[in-house]
C-alpha cells in the first residue's frame, strides 16, 4: 500500500511512517523544510518537499497521485498564532481534502484534536485552534469523494506506547502516547469499514487492533 502523509516530520507522522515501512508499505511524507528530508528517509518514508499554505490543489494532487490512502497529521504547532491555526490546522486540510478528491485517492485519515468543533466559543489561542480543527473536520465530513475516519487523539505524551487503547465515539478527555496513536492511524488504514466515522482515542485497555476491529463492527 502506498500512503502519504501530510505533516510528514511531525512526531506522530515519524512514528507512523516508521511503522508503515516497517511493516512493507510505500510511505510518502509531505514536509515543508527539505533539511527535514533526512530524518524521512530515516524512518523509511519519501520526502516530498512541498509547502501547503502556499501549494496549489494540482501540486498537492500530484504528489498523492498513486497513492491508496492519505493522512493528514499536519499541524501549526503549539507555538504559532492564530493566523497559523487558519492556515494549517484548517486551510491546509482543506486543500489536502481536495487533492485527494482530484487524485482519485478515496481512502483519508485526519488527525484531529478531543473538542474540535466549528462552534467553539473563546478567544485563546488553542480555542481558535479548536474551531479551525472543527471546521476542517466538518469540511471533510462533507465530501462524498473521500471514505474518511477522523481520528480525535486526547492529551497527546511522549510516554512510551503500550499498544492498549479506548476508541469510541466518545472517551471523555485523558492522555495518549504519540506512538499510540501512530499504532491506531495504522490499523485505521488496514480496516476501510471505519469510514464515515469520527473517533476519539486515550489510553485504554484494549490492544489497539482489536479497539479498531470492534469500532467497525468486526
Amino acid at each position: 500500500m502506498r500512503i502519504v502523509i501530510a505533516g510528514g516530520h511531525g512526531q506522530i507522522a515519524l512514528k507512523l511512517e516508521r511503522l508503515l515501512a516497517r511493516r512493507g508499505d510505500e510511505v510518502a511524507g509531505i514536509i515543508r523544510k527539505a533539511e527535514q528530508a533526512d530524518d524521512l528517509r530515516e524512518a523509511g518514508a519519501e520526502p516530498v518537499v512541498l509547502d501547503l499554505e502556499s501549494a496549489s490543489v494540482e501540486q498537492v494532487a500530484d504528489a498523492l497521485r498513486g497513492a491508496d490512502a492519505a493522512v493528514f497529521a499536519a499541524g501549526a504547532g503549539p507555538g504559532s498564532g492564530a493566523a497559523r491555526k487558519d492556515t494549517v490546522d484548517k486551510a491546509a486540510a482543506v486543500l489536502f481534502a481536495d487533492a485527494a478528491v482530484r487524485a482519485g485517492v478515496r481512502r483519508f485519515l485526519i488527525v484531529s484534536s478531543m473538542a474540535a468543533d466549528p462552534a467553539h466559543q473563546g478567544d485563546e489561542i488553542f480555542d481558535v485552534y479548536l474551531r479551525a480543527k472543527g471546521e476542517a473536520d466538518a469540511y471533510v465530513r462533507s465530501l462524498d469523494a473521500l471514505d474518511w475516519t477522523i481520528l480525535r487523539p486526547g492529551a497527546l505524551t511522549d510516554d512510551p506506547g503500550t499498544g492498549l487503547v479506548r476508541l469510541e465515539a466518545h472517551t471523555g478527555r485523558g492522555p495518549v502516547p504519540r506512538e499510540d496513536v501512530a499504532t491506531v492511524l495504522a490499523e485505521l488504514l488496514d480496516t476501510p469499514a471505519t469510514a464515515g466515522l469520527t473517533l476519539e482515542l486515550i489510553s485504554g485497555s484494549t490492544p489497539a487492533s482489536v479497539a479498531v476491529k470492534s469500532i467497525a463492527g468486526g
